[in-house]
């Protein structure tokens, strides 16, 4: 089966080369979205929440290696779908945040640990009550 994504608009952040491992909430820097123009009254509504949950392509991600190494493990290793590594079988990546406004086909947002320029493939509003369960594990990740 071949899947094909169309990217609905551009994720723009100041990194260049190199993101962090996950967001840092005192990043420095302009964090935004920029919508397609057509697909611009697809944002209506949004406005109401506080946080959205974005999908992107990692479009510049290395080989994907099955068994990884995660920097919090000190040289252990895991497997791939039990960790965050960027270099996805898919290549596909989420982050979840926070709206700080909507102006046209723009959203501004908290930081994101994304490259500039990554295309992104979906926006779905963060619902607390849905995508919240505070009685999960936390894995090898505590």
């Amino acid at each position: 089966m071949k899947m094909e994504f169309t990217p609905i608009g551009t994720i723009r952040t100041p990194y260049e080369d190199l993101a962090p491992f996950r967001p840092d909430p005192k990043a420095k820097g302009e964090f935004s979205i920029i919508i397609d123009e057509q697909y611009q009254s697809a944002l209506q509504g949004l406005e109401e929440f506080s946080h959205i949950i974005i999908l992107f392509y990692f479009d510049r991600t290395k080989k994907t290696n099955i068994i990884v190494h995660p920097p919090h493990m000190h040289g252990r290793e895991t497997g791939l779908f039990s960790s965050r590594s960027p270099n996805r079988i898919n290549k596909i990546g989420m982050n979840i945040v926070k709206i700080h406004s909507i102006e046209n086909n723009v959203i501004t947002t908290s930081p994101m640990d994304v490259l500039n320029g990554t295309p992104l493939l979906d926006i779905k509003p963060y619902v607390p009550d849905l995508d919240c369960y505070p009685e999960a594990s936390r894995g090898h990740t505590s």
